[in-house]
C-alpha cells in the first residue's frame, strides 16, 4: 500500500468523485458527490458521512458509502 511506503494516500472525497461507471451502489453517491459543491473533496470518510447528513441522505446512501470507504481502504 501507498501509505506503508511513506505516501499520501488519495483523499477519500477526492476517490469519490472520480469514480465513475462502476455498475454498483456506489455510482449514484459518487454523481451527486460531483454534482455538490460543497462536498468535501480532500475529506475523510466521516467528513463525507457529515455532509450526507447535512443533506437529509436516506440510508441506502450511507450503506453506498459504507461500501465505497471498504473499497477505498482496499488500495
Amino acid at each position: 500500500m501507498l501509505a506503508e511506503y511513506g505516501q499520501a494516500k488519495e483523499p477519500f472525497g477526492a476517490w469519490l468523485i472520480a469514480q465513475k461507471d462502476r455498475g454498483d451502489w456506489i455510482d449514484p453517491i459518487a454523481a451527486a458527490a460531483r454534482a455538490d459543491r460543497a462536498f468535501p473533496r480532500n475529506g475523510s470518510p466521516e467528513q463525507v458521512r457529515e455532509r450526507l447528513r447535512a443533506m437529509g441522505a436516506d440510508g441506502d446512501a450511507f450503506a453506498a458509502l459504507d461500501d465505497a470507504e471498504l473499497d477505498w481502504m482496499s488500495f
